[in-house]
């Protein structure tokens, strides 16, 4: 499976509570639901596609329980989210979850990095993360990033978790697809391609 990265992102990187108020208060956090006024058809169509080439998914711990305690309560079986996520393997990268009660979830507590590695190599099409900072910043450091699809809102935020951290592995991004929605979202698909080139303008 290929292992694709998809997140919402304010224009200042960040990408925390961009659901709702209350989606996300950790460190403090005031300024939850950022996109919710600027979430237009196109965004959602995106959305759609992208769950239906789902074959499991990869959350981090904070992710996995917001999720949890959303979507299994939505029981429309035609729901191009919901169904997906309540039916396909759920994997969780945490040392605290014991007991999860979501259906068809498994943690991940030893070696996330060997256990990622050996998900990618089963069949299917796309191994899913969403939001999950703290993984993505740990599965980039890991070079364990296919794809990237960065949905980008036209909004600065300024305050909240950042995807990128301060310091970390240098990435080469290939652009593969590219599309700005009526209300201004950036979507923007990105394939890794190992390491960067530097070198001088000009020369």
């Amino acid at each position: 499976m290929k292992l694709t990265v998809s997140t919402f992102l304010s224009v200042d990187g960040v990408m925390q509570g961009p659901g709702g108020p209350d989606e996300d208060r950790s460190g403090g956090f005031e300024r939850g639901g950022w996109l919710a006024p600027l979430f237009d058809d196109e965004v959602g169509q995106f959305m759609d596609a992208m769950f239906g080439r789902v074959d499991a998914f990869l959350l981090g711990r904070r992710t996995y329980d917001i999720f949890a305690a959303y979507w299994p309560k939505v029981d429309d079986p035609d729901d191009p989210i919901a169904t997906p996520l309540n039916a396909l393997p759920k994997y969780v990268a945490s040392t605290t979850l014991t007991d999860p009660s979501w259906a068809r979830t498994t943690v991940l507590s030893g070696d996330v990095a060997a256990a990622v590695r050996e998900l990618k190599e089963r069949p299917g099409e796309e191994l899913q993360v969403h939001g999950s900072a703290t993984l993505v910043r740990f599965l980039l450091e890991n070079d364990l990033v296919d794809e990237l699809n960065l949905i980008t809102f036209p909004v600065i935020v300024g305050q909240g978790m950042r995807l990128f951290a301060e310091r970390g592995l240098d990435t080469e991004l290939e652009l593969a697809a590219n599309r700005t929605t009526p209300n201004g979202v950036a979507i923007q698909t990105y394939r890794t391609a190992g390491r960067p080139q530097y070198g001088t303008v000009g020369d």
